[in-house]
């Protein structure tokens, strides 16, 4: 898993490892591993990552 925290706690896990042979990518709260985790498309996450990258959602 790879991770991002850098605000304060309010962290995500991505399992990207997964995303080749399930076509998913697993995305949880990182500081409940017990929890759910969401399974995105490939696709639909790849778009959100460009979208980020790009600035299409502002600042938070």
């Amino acid at each position: 898993m790879a991770w991002s925290c850098s605000n304060g706690g309010a962290c995500i896990e991505v399992a990207a490892n997964l995303a080749t042979t399930r076509g998913i990518v697993p995305v949880r709260d990182s500081e409940d591993l017990r929890g759910p985790a969401l399974g995105i498309p490939v696709n639909v996450f790849a778009s959100f990552v460009a979208g980020v990258k790009a600035g299409e959602f502002g600042t938070v």
